[in-house]
């Protein structure tokens, strides 16, 4: 907040990260230079863009890329918006949903993102096999799931490999995780699968509280359980001062250590 004063800076680029701490600040209030936002490396939850805006009085712009594509493939325009998704394809790259066959899905159903065009990388270097699986047909597979709806805009579901299996259900984290955003006491939140030996997996979470909240396993819990099928809320719920995150503030949620002994799981 003080280099934007200082140097008047109208246009910041940031992680998710960077919002979620600058939304909890006590200190935070519109500023005058700052014209727009915009958000990429990892999903921006809507309850987080929804108190930065409202706190700051400026939109943020939402976008998606990987490495692989050089690294932008759609983006949020001004004036061409809609909050929670990844915008619409850049000029030159053609998107897809697609599932495993590579046949596209129809709208609204989730499928895998496929791309093509320009910014499309030529392949892994010296790993022809890695090439071959990630662009098998000339569309680049991301590994991110996804749905587009009527009007072309994209809308991130989770990542494919993300994805927790309970009991032959799919649970994607990603809706479970902007449920706990919404919640007052919770500053952070990753939901990752765990190991469970009838179910395969069981949906547990990592929750970062505000400041000095006190908030019990079991209340996290009781939230989420009252706002989606039985068989998706947390079963398992710890907490740390942190979560683990890489260079850009993305979550590493295969960085997260789980418990040697976690809590028993609800029945239901």
């Amino acid at each position: 907040m003080e280099i934007i004063e200082r140097d008047r800076v109208t246009v910041v680029a940031g992680v998710p990260a960077m919002y979620v701490a600058l939304a909890a600040l006590p200190e935070a209030r519109p500023m005058p230079t700052l014209r727009r936002c915009i958000s990429g490396g990892a999903a921006l939850p809507v309850e987080v863009m929804r108190a930065f805006e409202a706190a700051y009085d400026c939109e943020i712009l939402e976008g998606y890329g990987l490495s692989e594509t050089s690294p932008v493939v759609s983006f949020n325009m001004a004036g061409r918006r809609r909050v929670g998704s990844i915008g619409m394809p850049i000029d030159g790259v053609s998107m897809r949903v697609v599932d495993e066959s590579g046949a596209d899905v129809p709208d609204g159903d989730v499928g895998e993102i496929a791309v093509q065009g320009h910014n499309v990388m030529a392949g892994y270097w010296r790993r022809p096999e890695a090439t071959t699986a990630a662009i098998p047909d000339g569309w680049l597979r991301t590994g991110d799931l996804a749905r587009q709806d009527e009007d072309g805009f994209y809308f991130i579901v989770d990542r494919k490999k993300d994805v927790i299996i309970r009991g032959g259900y799919n649970v994607y984290p990603r809706e479970i995780e902007e449920l706990l955003y919404e919640h007052p006491q919770i500053l952070e939140a990753a939901v990752i699968g765990i190991p469970h030996s009838t179910l395969g997996e069981e949906v547990a979470v990592v929750v970062v509280v505000v400041n000095s909240a006190t908030i019990s396993p079991d209340e996290v819990r009781e939230y989420v359980k009252a706002r989606v099928a039985p068989y998706k809320y947390p079963r398992q719920v710890w907490f740390r001062d942190e979560l683990p995150k890489g260079a850009t503030g993305k979550i590493l949620k295969r960085a997260i250590e789980v418990p040697d002994r976690p809590q028993p799981s609800a029945t239901a």
